[in-house]
């Protein structure tokens, strides 16, 4: 049988044409990873919420970059659709409506009333199955803290295939506080199991963990478990748990101790320096004070792109216009009034209205706030229990930076030695030649700048307002006398002490009545020991 030489030639091509289109029917038929997101994202403007998980559920499996953020904004309900094109948008509000941006690319597409968006709704169930995905795709996330906080979010809420998940990431983790947190989240997980067994060695690893979560399922466990072991189990795990958050709280509480007090310590260095080496009451230290914290908020507002340098332009600035201040009060006031304590008291506390009224006229009564730069902002969270804030620590280094500085300014300068020589013997010291007039106003100017100084730190911690040091001068004077008047390591110790003896009171007896209680204490550690912790020999002294 003789073939057909065309035939012969065209059966080639029709066996290709027939092997491309079997090939393309199965293209056809599974849609691809595109069309299956872009309908997901058009079912979850459905009015079903089971078909809104399901959704869900391809969108985060999908692995677009843009399914992370717009998961976000569907738990924080900043989802919509716009009733005229269906389009899926995030909205902002903005201008008694709302700024649209495009679901996916992010980008502007307008503006839109209140009545043109439709919001998209979610229940809890959705609500806690958007939060359980939206850990899950952060868990690759470069950021420890991010995988760390990703993990937490899981607590409670582990399935098996996030068990799955968590064990096997967990071998590869680098990080041991993720690693910490998966072991957590996995031990949680297991004390929902049925095997008493499985629960009991769940609670045993949970000992000691500072994980709300985890001591809240052990406190549970422990009063409800059918198991007596597994029960006791927990109860053991609880304790050891409850006695490190106690250890940690314990920590937490004397580093606040310890800012506050380093805070008093900046309130009252100066005026260790007017009262201890001058014997000057001086009650208007506090506005000093203020006076340096509103000079911080005048160069916020003379820099107000450079907030992260600001603060090294407050600090000499606010020494200058304190020191300055401090030495027209004693030029113009004190130095008539020397040897009369008492009415350095009542001319300095008119000196204080005086200068209350000043920034009132010049500022207003209201009060103003001051930015913290990014460098003090925020905090590190040691664990879950024990967090420490950013400001205060630095306050606490600036604190000792401002005594060191002082303590090297009255032992190794040529004013210091002469403040330490009229101290001691001012009439001597008179007699060797120095100038006791000049070296009061320095000596005063000084005081006071540090007191500008301290404003600058306070303006990082509260308002600043024209009332703003009355609530240190009390405090300030405390601590001069408890410490020893004109003693610079009293005033240190004594500040610290202070500070923290004040914030262990404070939980049980309340802020006012931690102040009487201490206030009573240095009264009755004063008839004791008159002259504080660490006596000052001198005119200050024997006086």
């Amino acid at each position: 049988m003789t073939r057909c030489p065309t035939a012969r030639r065209a059966s080639p091509g029709w066996l290709c044409a027939v092997l491309l289109l079997l090939c393309a029917l199965p293209a056809r038929a599974a849609p691809s990873a595109t069309e299956a997101y872009a309908t997901a994202l058009e079912q979850l403007a459905s009015g079903s919420f089971t078909v809104k998980a399901q959704a869900v559920e391809t969108l985060a499996a999908s692995g677009e970059p843009a399914a992370l953020p717009l998961l976000k904004a569907l738990l924080e309900g900043d989802l919509y659709t716009r009733k005229a094109d269906r389009r899926l948008v995030l909205a902002t509000a903005a201008d008694g409506g709302y700024a649209l941006r495009d679901a996916t690319t992010g980008d502007p597409v307008g503006h839109a009333g209140r009545r043109e968006v439709s919001k998209i709704g979610i229940n809890n169930r959705l609500r806690g199955q958007i939060r359980a995905l939206l850990a899950t795709l952060q868990l690759g996330h470069p950021d420890p803290a991010v995988r760390t906080a990703a993990v937490r979010e899981l607590f409670g809420s582990v399935d098996a295939a996030a068990a799955a998940l968590l064990t096997a990431r967990r071998g590869a983790e680098p990080s041991g506080r993720v690693r910490d947190a998966i072991a957590i989240a996995l031990a949680l997980h297991d004390l929902d199991a049925g095997d008493p067994a499985t629960r009991r060695a769940a609670a045993t690893r949970l000992a000691g963990a500072l994980e709300p979560a985890a001591r809240n399922r052990l406190a549970s466990v422990a009063a409800n478990d059918g198991d007596a072991l597994v029960r006791d189990a927990a109860g053991r795990s609880l304790r050891e748990s409850e006695r490190r958050a106690g250890f940690y709280a314990g920590l937490e509480t004397l580093f606040f101790g310890v800012s506050l007090g380093s805070v008093l310590v900046l309130a009252a260095i100066g005026l260790a320096i007017t009262f201890g080496v001058m014997g000057v009451i001086n009650m208007a230290h506090g506005e000093l004070i203020m006076l340096g914290a509103y000079t911080t908020y005048v160069v916020q507002l003379l820099l107000p792109n450079h907030l992260d340098v600001s603060l090294f332009v407050a600090i000499p600035a606010a020494f200058v216009v304190s020191g300055l201040f401090g030495i027209a009060i004693e030029r113009g006031v004190i130095r008539f009034l020397y040897g009369r304590p008492l009415e350095t008291l009542l001319a300095t506390f008119g000196v204080s209205l005086v200068l209350q009224q000043l920034v009132r006229t010049l500022f207003s009564p209201l009060n103003r706030s001051v930015a913290s730069p990014s460098w003090m902002s925020g905090s590190v969270e040691i664990n879950s229990v024990l967090s420490l804030t950013l400001n205060r620590a630095w306050i606490i280094l600036f604190c000792l930076l401002v005594f060191a500085a002082l303590f090297a300014t009255l032992r190794h300068t040529r004013l210091g030695l002469q403040m330490r020589a009229v101290t001691q013997n001012r009439a001597m010291a008179r007699a060797m030649g120095v100038r006791s007039a000049r070296v009061d106003a320095l000596t005063f100017g000084l005081g006071s700048g540090i007191a500008g100084i301290a404003g600058v730190a306070l303006s990082q911690l509260t308002n600043v307002g024209p009332n703003l040091g009355q609530a240190y001068i009390i405090d300030s004077f405390m601590v001069v006398v408890f410490g020893g008047v004109g003693n610079l390591w009293g005033m240190l110790v004594g500040g610290l002490s202070l500070g923290v003896a004040n914030k262990l009171l404070e939980p049980w007896a309340g802020a006012v009545l931690a102040k009487i209680l201490l206030l009573v204490a240095i009264i009755l550690f004063i008839q004791k020991r008159p002259r504080g912790l660490f006596p000052q020999k001198g005119r200050a002294a024997e006086a």
